[in-house]
């Protein structure tokens, strides 16, 4: 798995649209100018449009469970586009829309 690398400034959305944000961006690596993200940094949502009727609710943090094996961030895997993530409580993945493309990772 390779991609370009996530940062603070990257478009990631949950499944339902909603717009994710990393909570704790790397404050040592800058890509194209904004902070780096790495594995470890929990996500938040907002705007997630999932209202089931009964059940667990909309989107409202993620994590990424899977990221890049060759690129460390602090010591922590950086996380790519291509990564894999679970939100939380509905389980489903974030979708990285849009990220810088200067810098790509294994």
């Amino acid at each position: 798995m390779s991609g370009p690398l996530l940062h603070l400034g990257a478009t990631v959305t949950c499944s339902h649209g909603g717009q994710a944000v990393p909570t704790t961006p790397s404050t040592r690596v800058l890509l194209s100018g904004q902070p780096a993200v790495a594995q470890a940094s929990p996500w938040t949502v907002a705007g997630c449009g999932f209202t089931p009727p009964t059940g667990n609710g909309p989107c409202v943090s993620a994590t990424f469970v899977v990221a890049a094996t060759r690129v460390l961030i602090d010591g922590v895997p950086a996380v790519l586009q291509s990564s894999t993530s679970v939100c939380a409580p509905t389980g489903t993945p974030l979708i990285p829309v849009q990220a810088q493309t200067r810098v790509i990772g294994i």
